[in-house]
C-alpha cells in the first residue's frame, strides 16, 4: 500500500501555506563566493544530504555527524537511511543516502567550506564525477535563500530528479508544514509542483523496497530491511516476579535452554530482561539488574545458534544499556523511552545501536493510576507523546534511522485502549507523519503477549492460557502494520506471522 497517498497534504492544503509565504521566500544571491553575502545575523535552518559508497558507510555517516556538530551545525532531525543503486555512473557499489536538518550561524559559503573539509578529512579525493566516494555532503536548502554562485547553488539543482535525495528530504518534514521556512522549501519558484507532488510523480512510496532503493536500519554490521517480513522477538525474562514466567529462567542453564528452544522455533531475535516492568513491580538497582543479566547474556552470545540472530536488552537504565552493548548486545529496548534515566539518550547515542522507544506514562508503579489512564484519543495521544520522545532522542544524537517505536500495549492502557491501538497502528503512523515522516516510517514493535487485557476479554486468569488470544492480537497487529512482534510462544505466533505476511503480499496496492 502506498502509505504516503493518505499521509501527504492535499494540493489545496499545501497551497495555503505556500501563498502566505511566497512574498518572503527565497531572497536571491547571484554572486561569486568572494562576494560578501554571508549571513551571520542569526541562525539559519539548513538541510544537508549525505551519501557514501566506499568503506564502512555507516561509520562514515556517524563521523560526518560528529564533525558537523563540532563545526557549528546543530542537527535537529535525521531522515531515514536508504540503500540505493548508483545513479549516472552505475559500475560502482551501492550507496547509503540520508539527510539531516539543522541550524547554523555559518554563512552559505562558509557552510560549504566546512562540508568540503569534512569530506576531505573522511578521505574523499577528486575523482570521477558521480563516482565512488567515502562521503558526499550537499547543501539542499539554506534558510529561505536561493543562492547562485560559481561554486554553490541552493536549492540544490538536482533535488527534483533524484528519488534518493527526495525520500530522506521528505523524512525531515511532516504532512503538516511546521514553519514558514519549510513552506518556502515547498514553494521553490522554479518548480511548477511542490516537493510532495514531485515525490509522487517519481513514484513515491512505491519506489521503496525494490531492488534499487531500500529503507534500512543498521544493526549488527548489516543493514536490515524490515519490510521484507515480520520479525519475531522471543521473550526471555530473568526475573523472579514477571507476570507470565517469573522465576523460570533465573539460572544460566535454564535461560540458555529457553533461548535454544525459541531459536529452534524460529525466533529472529531474543529480548532479555532482568527487571520486571509489570504493574506495581518493585524496582531493582542497575547493579542488581546487571548481576542477573550479564552471565546469561554472555552465555547466550556464545551459543552457535545465535550467530545470525539479534539480542535485545530490555532495560531503562543507561548503565545497563552500556554494559550490555559492550558485551555484545545489539539493540536496547527501553519501556520508558528515556523517561526513567536522564542519561539514556546520551548513552545510546554513543553506543550507536538501534533503540526501541516505547510509550508509557509514569513508571511501572504508577502507570495504571487514574491520571495515566486518561485518554481522549488514545492513538492520537500515543503518537504525539511518542513523537516527543523521538524528537528528544534525535536532539541527543540518536538518528531517526536507529529508532524503533512501540505503542506500549499494556503500559498505562485499559483494555479498550489496547484494542484501539491494535486496530489503529495505521492511525498512529498517520499522526506521526503529520510531524515527522521519518518517525512514521520507523519499524513498529508490538508486545501484547499474554497481557492482562487478553485475560480479561477471554476470562483466562492464568497468563500461560492466553496464547490463543495472543495469536489473535498478533495477527491483528501484523495486518495493521506491525513489523516486530514480541512474544513468549514463538512457534505458534510465528505461524500466525507467516500467514499474515503471505496475506499482505497478496494485498493489491491502493491506486
Amino acid at each position: 500500500m502506498n502509505s504516503l497517498k493518505f499521509l501527504l497534504p492535499t494540493k489545496r492544503e499545501l497551497a495555503g501555506f505556500v501563498r502566505g509565504c511566497r512574498a518572503t521566500c527565497f531572497s536571491f544571491f547571484h554572486s561569486s563566493p568572494e562576494t560578501s553575502i554571508e549571513v551571520h545575523s542569526h541562525e539559519q535552518e539548513v538541510v544537508i544530504a549525505l551519501g557514501s559508497n566506499v568503506g564502512d558507510r555507516i561509520h562514515n555517516f556517524n563521523e560526518a555527524l560528529q564533525l558537523m556538530k563540532k563545526s557549528g551545525i546543530n542537527i535537529t532531525r535525521h531522515g531515514c537511511l536508504y540503500e540505493t543503486e548508483p545513479a549516472y555512473v552505475t559500475d560502482q557499489p551501492h550507496f547509503l543516502n540520508s539527510a539531516v536538518r539543522g541550524v547554523t550561524k555559518l554563512g552559505p559559503h562558509e557552510l560549504l567550506r566546512v562540508l568540503k573539509k569534512i569530506e576531505k578529512d573522511m578521505g574523499r579525493t577528486d575523482g570521477i564525477r558521480y563516482g565512488p566516494r567515502p562521503l558526499d555532503l550537499d547543501v539542499l536548502f539554506y534558510g529561505k535563500f536561493s543562492i547562485h554562485s560559481d561554486i554553490l547553488t541552493v536549492p540544490h539543482e538536482r533535488i527534483w530528479e533524484r528519488p534518493f535525495v527526495l525520500a530522506p528530504l521528505l523524512d525531515l518534514m511532516g504532512s503538516a508544514v511546521d514553519s514558514d521556512t519549510v513552506a518556502c522549501w515547498h514553494s521553490f519558484p522554479k518548480q511548477s509542483i511542490g516537493i510532495f507532488e514531485t515525490w509522487e510523480k517519481l513514484g513515491g512510496e512505491s519506489l521503496i523496497g525494490k531492488e534499487g532503493m531500500k529503507r534500512v536500519l543498521p544493526v549488527r554490521n548489516r543493514l536490515w530491511d524490515w519490510s521484507q517480513k515480520t520479525s519475531v522477538m522471543g521473550i526471555l525474562n530473568l526475573t523472579p516476579d514477571s507476570f507470565s514466567d517469573g522465576g523460570k529462567f533465573q539460572s544460566v542453564e535454564t535461560a540458555v535452554s529457553q533461548v535454544r528452544l525459541m531459536i529452534s522455533e524460529g525466533a529472529d531475535m531474543i529480548d532479555i530482561g532482568a527487571q520486571s516492568t509489570r504493574p506495581m513491580a518493585t524496582r531493582i538497582s542497575d547493579e542488581e539488574e546487571l548481576e542477573r543479566l550479564i552471565p546469561v547474556l554472555e552465555a547466550v552470545l556464545r551459543m552457535p545458534e545465535m550467530e545470525e540472530k539479534l539480542i535485545s536488552v530490555d532495560t531503562f537504565y543507561s548503565k545497563v544499556a552500556s554494559e550490555a552493548v559492550s558485551k555484545g548486545a545489539h539493540i536496547i529496548n527501553d519501556v520508558s523511552a528515556g523517561q526513567m534515566d536522564p542519561d539514556m539518550y546520551t548513552v545510546v547515542s554513543g553506543l550507536k545501536v538501534p533503540y526501541v522507544a516505547m510509550h508509557m506514562r509514569g513508571d511501572p508503579s504508577t502507570m495504571q493510576n487514574d491520571e495515566n489512564l486518561q485518554y481522549d484519543d488514545v492513538c492520537g495521544q500515543v503518537a504525539s507523546e511518542l513523537y516527543s520522545r523521538v524528537r528528544d532522542a534525535e536532539l541527543a544524537g540518536i538518528p531517526a534511522w536507529r529508532i524503533i517505536i512501540d505503542p506500549g500495549i499494556g503500559f498505562s492502557k485499559k483494555t479498550e485502549h489496547n484494542l484501539d491501538i491494535l486496530l489503529g497502528l495505521s492511525t498512529i503512523r498517520k499522526d506521526l507523519a503529520s510531524k515527522s515522516f521519518a518517525a512514521s516510517h520507523a519499524p513498529i514493535l508490538i508486545g501484547p503477549s499474554r497481557k492482562r487485557f487478553l485475560g480479561e476479554i477471554c476470562k483466562r486468569s492464568s497468563a500461560v492460557e492466553r496464547d490463543p488470544a495472543t495469536i489473535a492480537s498478533t495477527t491483528a497487529g501484523v495486518l495493521g502494520g506491525a513489523n516486530i512482534v514480541r512474544v513468549h510462544n514463538v512457534r505458534d505466533n510465528l505461524d500466525a506471522v507467516k500467514v499474515c505476511d503471505s496475506m499482505l503480499k497478496r494485498r493489491k496496492p491502493i491506486a
